[in-house]
């Protein structure tokens, strides 16, 4: 018992030199961002779209704001199915192992293992020291204990990097989801707007098709010229040639949402359906609360915190390392004393090492660290301004196509007031068949525009949802006893 009471000392020492232990390096304060008061094309636009409470955003699905339940389904399918998620997925995990890996070294490590050697002493040095010796058997079962002490905080930095490491990575798992979700909404609204387009031409093609049998019939009383008649067939079929070309562009969209889904394109199909008359109102909030929304900018701010942490990594470098080692067993030249106790043997000591020179090897290790950091603030910041500016862009984009869309139905029904009267003088033989054939074409020209910006419409509202972070927010982050769990 009285042997064993130093061994108890140290570890009681070590114990104490842990619990005492300071961490070294700056402790982390997340950077300050500037942020104003309220984005600038809402205030523009107050008329249109004023800044909504928090208790507006759009939370949860976000997809449903849209009210389409077939999007609702494809939507669901991302998260499950989406392998460039599932490598997110993937490099998330990676991340929490390591973190894992770095808290490993808190505790000490001990191997066991069982020996065997057989040895002889040559003669010639044996004759110089002493009376030959023969050959001797040895017998060794260790058991060796290595604990580093971290008494400057080197481990807790490097876990605490980790961690931040870790978080991050979920912060870019969150916005990988967001993205292909988005991608996948965009790519529904433009496949929609192919099929409103398609119906506008199919309906143009029966109104073409009644004018060319009309032109025909006046052809044969002798009222009009071959002319007309070819400038109808022309019509007809330039309008067939758009609506088949449309197949092209809707196939090549059918195919990308099979993807986001992961799904091989041959085995997926999505039928023909109406495009939405206008996008649903989307509550933004006010600018401070887009960085607790975004999941890049939550990831950017994490990366910062495991810089600063790695500060405090190079620092320690600079201070001694306290090792604890110990090694106890059983060791016997006969295989039958080898597990009797008196073949039992143990040594155990502190150590402490000082690096005293190493060419200025710590010195740039820590300048990198403090560069590392300052080049993390400036990506986090640039990622605010990046997420401001998505808002912004796509806030205006919204405003301006709103009021877009409003002149555009009156040229839609003016261009529909004017092929009415056209046609009519045409029947009553007071202008040409070319007359027709212009007012047709801009009275289709108008209608196509109009869907098409209707498709903007829905595509800038899926993008303004992405950039306000699509109903996330930072405290669906693991904690650092989540990313720590096993």
């Amino acid at each position: 018992m009285i042997r064993r009471l130093p061994v108890v000392a140290l570890l009681v020492g070590a114990a104490l030199l842990v619990a005492a232990g300071c961490s070294v390096g700056p402790n982390y304060v997340r950077p300050s961002i500037e942020t104003p008061g309220a984005y600038k094309e809402v205030a523009e636009g107050a008329e249109w779209k004023p800044a909504q409470p928090s208790d507006g955003m759009v939370r949860g699905p976000w997809w449903e704001v849209f009210g389409d339940p077939l999007l609702n389904s494809l939507e669901t399918q991302v998260s499950i199915s989406n392998q460039n998620l599932l490598v997110a997925e993937g490099q998330f995990r990676q991340a929490r192992a390591l973190v894992l890996a770095a808290r490993s070294q808190f505790f000490p490590t001990a191997t066991i293992g069982a020996g065997y050697t057989r040895s002889r002493p040559s003669q010639t040095l044996a004759g110089s020291i002493g009376p030959p010796q023969g050959a001797a058997n040895d017998f060794v079962l260790p058991v060796d204990i290595s604990w580093d002490i971290d008494v400057w905080g080197r481990i807790r930095r490097n876990v605490e990097a980790n961690r931040a490491n870790a978080q991050a990575t979920a912060g870019d798992l969150e916005a990988s989801r967001l993205l292909f979700q988005s991608e996948l909404a965009q790519d529904y609204f433009l496949l929609r707007t192919v099929d409103a387009q398609r119906r506008l031409l199919d309906a143009a093609i029966a109104a073409y098709q009644t004018s060319l049998q009309l032109t025909r019939n006046r052809y044969a009383a002798g009222v009009v010229s071959a002319a007309d008649v070819a400038q109808a067939e022309t019509q007809l079929k330039s309008t067939q040639a758009q609506a088949t070309d449309l197949g092209v562009q809707r196939a090549q969209l059918e195919h990308a949402i099979a993807v986001l889904i992961g799904r091989p394109p041959a085995t997926f199909e999505i039928v023909l359906a109406s495009l939405p008359a206008a996008p649903p109102a989307i509550p933004v909030g006010v600018p401070s609360e887009l960085l607790e929304r975004r999941p890049d900018v939550a990831a950017a701010e994490r990366r910062v915190a495991a810089a600063n942490a790695q500060i405090g990594v190079a620092v320690a470098a600079y201070y001694p390392t306290v090792t604890l080692s110990a090694s106890a067993g059983f060791q016997s030249g006969n295989i039958a004393k080898w597990l009797m106790w008196p073949s039992r043997f143990f040594s155990v000591g502190p150590a402490v090492t000082e690096t005293v020179f190493d060419g200025g090897l710590r010195g740039a290790q820590t300048a990198e660290a403090r560069a590392a950091y300052d080049a993390s603030i400036a990506g986090y910041r640039q990622t605010v301004l990046g997420a401001f500016e998505d808002v912004e862009d796509n806030l205006a984009a919204l405003r301006i196509l709103e009021v877009e869309a409003r002149e555009q139905d009156e040229a839609v029904q003016a261009a529909e007031r004017s092929l009415a009267l056209t046609t009519n003088q045409y029947r009553a033989g007071v202008v040409s068949y070319l007359n027709v054939v212009i007012a047709q074409t801009a009275a289709l020209t108008s209608e196509q525009t109009a869907v098409g910006i209707t498709g903007r419409r829905l595509g800038a509202s899926v993008l303004l949802i992405k950039a306000l972070g699509g109903g996330w927010s930072a405290d669906r982050l693991p904690t650092d006893s989540e990313v720590t769990r096993r």
